[in-house]
């Protein structure tokens, strides 16, 4: 079998294949960030199937099953676009999670709990963003189009993977926002933004939130940005119970990854189960 070789001109190539495919920015970073990886960890020598397979035993040494999954699923991306079709290698089987992570999944009230650290470190920009990703649903990258525009009108055109969709922002949302946007001089364009007007980025938040960690006492594997979306999410299913309409508002494709976020734990199944009446004494 051929040896094959990531050179520049292949990053490069393959790159520019994934923003025509209109991939969104934190996907080619991700993708070319595995490829990197793989590159550094090959060294001298090229590629054959042999090195791959050994590459994937090594990622499942080090990684949760999903990750390593996403590893090679960049990789065999890589492998298609260069027509190595040979160089290709299978995913790990998983069986579908059906309950959520408690250890991982934050609560309403440890939310709250974060909001009143927020307050109390008088970190306003922090307080009301959070607020406005818990009440919308919206992904991290989607918070540049909460602007002064959005906020007077009471709702977010977002473009994201190739897909718009309109995200209504609740009336008491866009009432706290316009007092903030008065407060901070806020003349026009996103609403969050950093000390030279750009809008903040998933890195800038996360360290923001992770500063709130220890007064609210909050465990840190719970405080991210995107669990604020799970939150959302998990509080619109339970409401209404209507996951098609919880995929449109969280711009889905796939009610399956839907799912991911409405699942319950293992503690409140029990407790429904034990509610159906169906034992004796």
């Amino acid at each position: 079998m051929e040896t094959r070789i990531i050179t520049k001109e292949t990053e490069r190539l393959f790159e520019r294949h994934l923003f025509e495919a209109e991939r969104s920015s934190s996907t080619i970073e991700k993708y070319m960030r595995d490829i990197r990886f793989f590159k550094d960890w090959l060294g001298e020598r090229g590629i054959d199937k042999a090195a791959v397979l050994e590459y994937k035993h090594r990622l499942c040494e080090k990684y949760a099953p999903k990750s390593v999954n996403s590893i090679l699923s960049s990789l065999n991306a890589l492998f298609v676009f260069m027509d190595w079709h040979e160089l290709k290698v299978k995913t790990l089987k998983i069986q579908r999670q059906i309950f959520a992570d408690t250890d991982k999944e934050l609560t309403k009230s440890e939310y709250e709990r974060l909001l009143t650290a927020a307050k109390n470190k008088k970190n306003e920009r922090l307080y009301y963003l959070m607020q406005t990703i818990a009440s919308t649903g919206i992904r991290i990258s989607e918070l540049k189009y909460v602007t002064c525009e959005a906020v007077k009108i009471g709702q977010a055109v977002i473009s994201c993977k190739g897909k718009m969709r309109v995200v209504f922002l609740p009336k008491q949302l866009c009432k706290l926002l316009k007092g903030y946007i008065k407060r901070q001089n806020i003349e026009r364009g996103a609403v969050f933004v950093s000390r030279n007007k750009r809008p903040l980025d998933r890195s800038h938040i996360w360290r923001m939130m992770k500063s709130l960690c220890e007064a609210a006492g909050v465990s840190a594997k719970k405080v991210f940005p995107h669990n604020l979306r799970h939150l959302f999410a998990r509080a619109f299913y339970s409401a209404s119970k209507d996951i098609v309409r919880l995929a449109d508002i969280l711009g889905h494709s796939s009610i399956n990854t839907t799912r991911i976020y409405t699942m319950e734990t293992g503690e409140v199944h029990r407790r429904q189960i034990q509610r159906l009446g169906l034992l004796r004494c």
